[in-house]
């Protein structure tokens, strides 16, 4: 820790350490050859499914647009949180640099939000396919789509700028322990020593505009969505109308399951190993899934991935 300039008795936090999901070295062992095999795992599945999409002119749809973009981001989502949670499992408890935690913060927020509203534009898309399919080849061309995408990263980048920066200008005195596996924002606002009302308050307010707000709409989405399928005239004709969306549904259902419960909430968590099992769930488990919920278990997808490998 460094003294504040001015301040005799008052030190200033340098790094961090956290302390990781496990200080016992017998179950870090065996964590980190089961996470290491679930990063290299996650990052196998999202690498195929973009090189299908971009390889493959039948998969150049609207929909697997979106997919390529969220197998990107949770490519990044992983990378981002992944390293220093593999070497708090090798080492012990890992020390953090105060800029590096922040930065692992930044790019950690701006994931989020972007996948909240990428997964916003994938409800709209199927909204449309199914509710307006004549209008469905404008409302969804390629320039509509490339804004959609774009505008969840800079969504994403903005709410990042914001809560990071307020974040990173709060005092931190000491102690410089987080219950953690990555810097994330309620361990560290637990650990600051200025008031943090305000900055508790942009939390909040920002979780409400971007997951409560996303997920608002997603859920309007899929109203729609089900009236029309119910108007269907064909039971054929209703289930292939709800395979399109059941996907979706369920990678919505376990993001925001796991991402509300922790930040929707103005305060500070006190049960720091229901927040870091959480974290692993949205973190590790749903990016290593959503391939396999999303693309593998669709025809169109295994009839490319099946051309590539020159299966019959």
């Amino acid at each position: 820790m460094a003294r504040v300039p001015g301040a005799a008795n008052v030190t200033r936090v340098q790094e961090f350490i956290l302390l990781g999901l496990s200080t016992r070295l017998g179950v870090r062992q065996a964590l980190f050859l089961l996470f290491l095999s679930l990063y290299l795992l996650t990052l196998l599945e999202n690498t195929l499914i973009v090189h299908l999409i971009r390889s493959h002119s039948e998969l150049r749809k609207p929909m697997y647009f979106f997919l390529g973009n969220l197998s990107c981001l949770e490519m990044c989502y992983v990378s981002v949180t992944m390293p220093t949670l593999l070497a708090g499992l090798w080492a012990g408890p890992y020390h953090v640099p105060f800029p590096a935690c922040m930065t692992q913060l930044f790019f950690f927020i701006t994931l989020v939000g972007t996948e909240c509203i990428l997964l916003n534009s994938m409800a709209y898309d199927r909204y449309v396919a199914i509710c307006r399919p004549l209008h469905y080849p404008l409302l969804m061309r390629p320039r509509v789509c490339l804004a959609l995408a774009l505008a969840s990263w800079l969504g994403g980048l903005l709410v990042s700028i914001i809560k990071t920066a307020c974040i990173a200008s709060l005092s931190y005195c000491g102690p410089n322990v987080l219950n953690h596996f990555f810097c994330d924002v309620s361990p560290l606002l637990g650990l600051s020593c200025s008031h943090v009302e305000l900055t508790e308050l942009v939390d909040f307010v920002s979780a409400i505009v971007i997951l409560w707000g996303s997920l608002l709409v997603a859920l309007a989405s899929y109203v729609a969505i089900g009236r029309a399928v119910l108007r269907m005239p064909s039971a054929a004709a209703r289930h292939k109308a709800f395979s399109t969306c059941a996907s979706h549904l369920a990678v919505v259902g376990i993001f925001y399951s796991a991402t509300i419960f922790i930040y929707a909430r103005p305060s500070r968590m006190k049960a720091m190993d229901l927040n870091k099992m959480l974290a692993v769930t949205y973190t590790v488990v749903t990016p290593m899934f959503n391939p396999i919920i999303y693309c593998l278990r669709n025809k169109e997808v295994q009839a490319a991935f099946r051309k590539t490998l020159r299966w019959p």
